[in-house]
């Protein structure tokens, strides 16, 4: 009965800012990694950014033109994970997910996440 059901998602011009949310049922935020991933056209799934057991911020890809883009951040108490977005740009437009794992990053990231948002769209508007 777990669910995570990402929001926030839809249409914003170049250069604009967006803040996706992800909310958990049967999913406690803080018991393992938790991340964000996202899916552009003709490519494979990549990770963005993780945040681990004690709040730590985890990005796999140093390179990634999105790591000084986009934060993560998570609300203990109201069993949310957020993504902020920043300075948007066409190539950003994709499908972004939300993922849960039963154990922490060093095991469960980015190949190992247990639980799955169904995504939600983020178009970058020229």
């Amino acid at each position: 009965q777990v669910q995570l059901v990402e929001s926030g998602g839809g249409s914003v011009e170049d250069g604009g800012s967006l803040r996706l949310s992800c909310a958990t049922s049967g999913y406690t935020v803080g018991s393992g990694c938790m991340a964000w991933f996202r899916q552009r056209a003709g490519l494979k799934r990549e990770a963005i950014a993780a945040i681990d057991t004690d709040g730590r911020e985890i990005n796999p890809i140093p390179s990634d033109s999105a790591k000084a883009r986009f934060y993560i951040s998570r609300d203990k108490s109201k069993n949310m994970l957020y993504l902020q977005m920043t300075k948007l740009h066409s190539d950003d437009t994709g499908t972004y997910y939300c993922a849960g794992a039963l154990v922490d990053c060093g095991l469960g990231y980015p190949t190992g996440m247990d639980y799955w948002g169904d995504g939600t769209l983020v178009t970058i508007s020229t």
